[in-house]
């Protein structure tokens, strides 16, 4: 979670250092990415960091847990990709400030943007600083700050509304129900969209969408934008994506992804599709044995996380990261809720659960899953370690028809047809 001052004024950013958990500094702020919502409020995107002379790269503001007048504190985790601006983002520093806009009637010259974090854990632009302009000069005077609807001016460039009004009209959606929409769209309009949309979101979108538009909007992306893509996705579902392109490519996009994200996804690959090994993910809820129950349930609460992955924990000899130290069990998330939150999550595991081996096959998996009514079990090798988990998600994705994307979408479409008959 982000910490500091609730409201951050933007171009106090520019030049300030940037600063790693352990307090070395990896650059400085250049500037601040936005996307310009029509009749909304813009979200903020991330920072751009100069990391060296002339190179930027991108800071995806989720990474950011410490705004300070004097420092950005980051997760640690940065990708040095050199920054492409993409068309429906803005730079509020470089694009936005000496912009002249109107409020109340009057013309003023905008001298600074505040963004504020919101419930949702976006953060927005709120407000707008001004100054008073007379003619062609700056006069020195108070500075005014008015809400962002308060102010003209500050509309998106034209060339750009049609990009930004689908993008917008999007942006609440439920990443299956932008698939919908996506997947009816025609092939080159769905590249357009599929290339304005932030890296995180167009992941999740892909995850939901068949195959063969999985592989063709990837191959409409080049090449660096794609593997930053697959990285934003689950390991699973990275790896089944690239299962399905020419060897050539596959290798290409997993040596431009970042070591440690390709790694998992190598792995998974090493499997049958229709095995526990082919079905898991890597990111499961993966503790050691002396974590307290306090900390178990503040991981589970975490709302990027897979529901099914969130129902449990699993506990393991360090290391934690997968392939693990030896298995000892699993703790379900209502024996969490029901024990002190000091208690070792090592002495109340579940021991008598057996967990899946990575080459049981699906049917095993999915008999598995039902007998003991879970929604995900941990993978364990022959030496112990653990792999990975298996969620019932995954289990339905391949014990349904290979189409059925398709065919529910053709099914919606055709109930939203009847509906609207008279």
């Amino acid at each position: 979670m982000n910490s500091g001052p609730s409201r951050v004024y933007l171009a106090r950013l520019a030049g300030i250092g940037v600063f790693d958990p352990i307090g070395d500094q990896v650059g400085r702020v250049r500037d601040v990415v936005v996307a310009l919502r029509p009749l909304e409020r813009p979200r903020v995107l991330g920072l751009v960091v100069d990391v060296l002379p002339g190179r930027p790269v991108f800071l995806p503001i989720t990474r950011v847990t410490t705004f300070d007048a004097k420092a950005v504190i980051f997760n640690g985790k940065l990708n040095m990709r050199r920054f492409a601006q993409r068309p429906a983002e803005t730079l509020a520093i470089a694009e936005m400030l000496d912009r002249r806009v109107g409020a109340e009637g009057v013309d003023y010259l905008l001298v600074d943007l505040a963004m504020e974090p919101m419930r949702t854990r976006d953060w927005e632009i709120t407000k707008v600083a001004v100054r008073r302009e007379k003619g062609s000069r700056r006069v020195r005077a108070e500075t005014l700050v008015f809400d962002w609807e308060e102010v003209s001016g500050l509309e998106v460039p034209a060339e750009q509304q049609g990009a930004v009004q689908l993008i917008t009209a999007f942006e609440r959606m439920k990443p299956a129900d932008l698939a919908n929409v996506m997947h009816e769209l025609p092939a080159k309009r769905r590249r357009e969209v599929a290339a304005a949309l932030d890296d995180e979101r167009l992941a999740d979108v892909l995850e939901e969408l068949p195959e063969d538009d999985q592989v063709e909007i990837l191959g409409s992306l080049d090449a660096d934008r794609a593997a930053d893509v697959l990285e934003a996705m689950g390991p699973d579902d990275a790896a089944d994506l690239l299962g399905e392109l020419p060897v050539e490519q596959r290798e290409r996009l997993l040596e431009l992804m970042e070591p440690e994200e390709a790694e998992p996804v190598r792995r998974l690959m090493e499997y049958a599709d229709n095995t526990a090994g082919g079905l898991m993910t890597t990111e499961a809820v993966i503790l050691p044995p002396d974590a307290t129950v306090a900390e178990a349930l503040a991981q589970i609460r975490n709302p990027d996380l897979n529901p099914a992955l969130a129902a449990q924990v699993y506990v393991v000899r360090p290391p934690t990261e997968t392939p693990t130290g030896r298995y000892l069990g699993t703790v379900h998330f209502q024996r969490l809720l029901r024990d002190p939150p000091s208690t070792m999550v090592g002495g109340i595991v579940d021991r008598a659960l057996s967990p899946l081996r990575p080459t049981m096959p699906l049917a095993a998996v999915s008999g598995h899953l039902a007998t003991y009514n879970l929604v995900s079990a941990a993978v364990v090798d022959e030496d112990g370690h653990m792999l990975g988990a298996v969620t019932i998600d995954d289990v339905l994705d391949h014990l349904l028809p290979d189409d059925w994307r398709e065919s529910l979408m053709d099914d919606e479409e055709a109930a939203d047809d009847s509906r609207s008959r008279p």
